[in-house]
């Protein structure tokens, strides 16, 4: 724990020395003149800083101390606790501060800041607002005192108490921000916006940090989080320790996954357990709701608009705080996805908040940023019905008291599980942007595809981290039959290929998953699917047997799709070997139409995953074929019935597992268009216009319709393929391949690329046929 300050060798240093006080109470006050009177006094008299006189501004020599108390919990280093919410262990009332020296005198720090000569001050005043006012110059020199006061502060408490303050009075008084919002136009003929609006917005952005909800949000998070899952959270503590050494370097945003509202309470949590540095967290204004708001802000939540396009001071106001945050060394937090997945697999990254970092680097304002991977996993979410209801068209529900009352009494309905928390690989900027004022900082369409390139690569790596769960694989497997029960010994032998897969890629696992090559395990995974009503046990027969239902499978995909990443680039194998048995047609290598298929099938998915560079990509397929057989390219040269027998050796087989309810959700939107004219007309036009939504949303409600009526007639494999989700990037596909637009050839390329699905799914059908011969083979082989 730190101690008082020398004050006597603070003073004896410089003779001519002023120390600025600042005191809450008397007896604040009271401690200051007693440490300065044990100190050997001063040669001048202290002055409040409030009230700092013009006359001590004139003498650029004089040395200005600025000095405080500060108020140590009674635990020193503490976690924090519910009646901190009433009484403030960090700024006790004036008879509590009595109470604490009669007891605990040694609660009461006298501290200093950092010392600063008038002429000091003045130098930087004028560098940093261009000068003004001696008024002006007098709240700068409080200003700045009070920040070297706060940092003084954070170094005795520790690193989670770095906050900012004082963050609005610093940006409007910058001769940057000033400079800039010259430069503001809301229209063309309309004179640039007032520090006043700016200030407005700076009212409804800055977060207030309060040591005390620092250690009490945390404990909040956890009584809510704890109600249905393990008090313990679990972590990989190399990583931790790896983030913990890289936020000493440089600032870090912490970019991470977005499955739950949890997920913002547990990150805050493990931030506090592993005594890193709090992070100011942006969130939607959506969440800003009541009382709840306010408090939020003191916890260090940005709370920000969810469209900034229309209102480019907002944009400029938002960029400059951000850069300011990140100057002074501060951490950021957000959803690189920018809102919750639904589906369970990533979404694609957004780039607006990331561009204001990029911009803070670029223009010198720090020396680099790194970029912090978290993904945060969960055993279950009670969520996955909403998500499913919203796949099905229901509309989101608005937050409120109402929605937090209910969110937070599901997470007591039963026991969900256990969470994982992963960090991943820090990101430089530096790596992608290049050095600060380089080429780049010039030219936007180079700075914004940089940005693409660096929010997959954090995407990916969130996505590598993520850890496979026993729930994920075994909804996997209940899935692939399409509401067909299997028996426990069954669900075994399925599972006995996925482990063997895991561990030959060295995939990253919870606990929970190697230990279902155990008996009991696996059942205990099932009797927890099974309260949750995801799984069904049917018991009356000889021997129990396990399903999930059609009312189930759209929330089931969840999970399956928290795992998909890792098995995909196989399910392409599958599909790219299956082309080459079909034969490549004469002249025609057969390795080549591997690497063709692999391309068109990457394009066709390419709005639903991650993949890498084309070469990066080429690398990893390669990667997996190998694994598969190290001679698979002279296999597939040998001709079809090499090709077929290379299949046919594969294992696990997945792509009808995992690329088919996609396949099938754009067929099923590709059909609405080939076959209703008048709705493709609409939805070719202008994708950001009024009649465009108006049309997707008239394509999606057929789909849903048309769906339906093929799940009935046994024409889809399951019910998870009829998903306003998935007709929503069906139609992005479409849209970006120009099957959207006006045109006289487009109908026939929308049926060509019917067609083209057709005979995909068709290629699945083989699949799925292999896969179940196999089964039963093995089932026979086992006994």
């Amino acid at each position: 724990m730190s101690t008082e300050p020398d004050l006597a060798g603070l003073l004896a240093a410089h003779p001519e020395t002023v120390l600025l006080t600042q005191a809450a109470t008397p007896t604040e006050a009271r401690l200051i003149r007693d440490r300065i009177a044990a100190a050997g006094g001063t040669s001048r008299p202290p002055v409040s800083l409030g009230g700092i006189a013009a006359s001590l501004l004139a003498e650029p020599g004089v040395r200005l101390v600025p000095v405080r108390v500060a108020w140590l919990p009674e635990d020193g280093r503490r976690t924090g606790q519910l009646t901190d919410l009433i009484r403030d262990p960090y700024h006790p009332s004036e008879r509590q501060q009595r109470r604490i020296l009669a007891r605990h005198p040694g609660r009461a720090i006298v501290l200093a800041g950092e010392p600063a000569t008038v002429g000091e001050l003045r130098e930087r005043w004028v560098e940093t607002t261009g000068g003004g006012e001696e008024a002006d110059f007098a709240a700068y020199v409080a200003r700045r005192a009070t920040l070297a006061l706060d940092r003084a502060e954070y170094q005795l408490h520790g690193p989670r108490y770095k906050t900012p303050s004082l963050v609005k009075e610093e940006i409007l008084a910058s001769r940057r921000f000033r400079t800039g919002l010259q430069g503001v136009r809301r229209g063309a003929d309309e004179a640039p916006p007032s520090l006043a609006e700016a200030g407005h917005i700076l009212d409804e952005l800055a977060a207030g940090w309060s040591r005390r909800l620092i250690d009490v949000m945390p404990v909040i998070g956890r009584l809510i989080f704890q109600r249905g899952f393990d008090p313990q959270i679990d972590y990989d503590d190399t990583q931790v320790e790896r983030l913990r050494a890289a936020t000493r370097r440089q600032p870090g945003i912490l970019l991470w996954s977005h499955r739950s509202n949890l997920d913002t309470l547990v990150l805050a949590a493990a931030l506090q357990e592993k005594g890193l540095p709090p992070a100011h967290l942006f969130a939607g204004v959506n969440m800003a709701f009541g009382p709840m708001g306010a408090i939020m802000r003191r916890a260090g939540v940005i709370f920000i608009r969810r469209s900034t396009a229309d209102d480019p001071l907002y944009k400029y106001v938002l960029r400059e705080y951000v850069g300011y945050v990140l100057e002074k060394r501060f951490n950021l937090s957000w959803s690189i996805e920018g809102t919750r997945s639904r589906t369970g697999k990533m979404l694609p990254p957004r780039l607006g908040l990331l561009s204001y970092a990029a911009d803070a680097y670029l223009t010198g304002r720090v020396d680099d940023l790194l970029l912090l991977p978290v993904s945060v996993t969960f055993d279950q979410l009670h969520e996955i019905s909403e998500y499913a209801d919203y796949a099905r068209g229901a509309q989101k529900k608005p937050e409120g008291f109402g929605w937090l009352y209910h969110f937070v009494k599901a997470q007591g309905a039963r026991h969900y599980g256990k969470i994982y928390v992963r960090f991943g690989e820090p990101v430089p900027l530096s790596a992608f942007l290049g050095p600060p004022g380089g080429p780049i900082a010039s030219d936007p369409a180079a700075e914004r595809l940089a940005l693409a390139k660096i929010a997959f690569e954090v995407a990916w790596r969130i996505n590598r981290g993520m850890p496979v769960t026993a729930t994920a694989l075994i909804t996997t497997i209940l899935l692939a039959m399409h509401g067909a029960a299997l028996t426990f010994d069954q669900i075994r032998l399925a599972l006995a290929d996925a482990l063997d897969y895991l561990a030959s890629r060295a995939i990253p696992q919870t606990a929970s998953v190697p230990a279902l090559a155990a008996a009991e395990p696996v059942r205990a995974t099932l009797d927890a699917l099974a309260a949750g009503g995801l799984v069904t046990c049917v018991a009356d027969g000889p021997e129990p047997v396990w399903l999930i239902g059609p009312d189930h499978q759209l929330a089931a995909t969840f999970y399956r799709n928290s795992l998909i990443h890792f098995l995909l680039d196989s399910a392409l194998c599958e599909l790219a070997v299956l082309r080459v048995c079909g034969g490549s047609g004469a002249g025609t290598d057969p390795v080549e139409t591997f690497w063709t298929e692999i391309g068109w099938l990457r394009d066709l998915l390419k709005f639903e995953f991650y993949f890498r560079d084309r070469d990066e990509h080429r690398r990893q397929v390669r990667e997996e074929m190998d694994r598969h057989d190290p001679d698979w390219e002279e296999r597939l040269r040998s001709g079809p019935a090499g090709a077929d027998a290379l299949l046919a050796e594969m294992r696990p087989l997945v792509s009808h597992l995992l690329v088919r309810p996609f396949v099938e959700a754009y067929r099923l939107v590709a059909d609405v268009l080939v076959h209703e004219e008048a709705l493709a007309e609409g939805a070719s036009a202008d994708s950001a216009s009024a009649d465009s939504a108006s049309a997707d949303a008239e394509v999606i409600r057929r789909a849903l319709g048309l769906g339906h009526q093929y799940v009935a007639q046994r024409r889809l494999r399951s019910s998870e393929s009829v998903s306003v989700l998935l007709f929503q990037t069906a139609l992005q596909l479409m849209r970006n391949r120009g099957l959207l637009e006006a045109g006289s050839d487009v109908a026939e390329r929308r049926g060509v690329f019917l067609a083209e699905l057709r005979d995909l799914l068709k290629r699945l059908d083989r699949i799925e046929d292999l896969a179940i011969r196999r089964y039963i083979r093995d089932a026979v082989r086992d006994g």
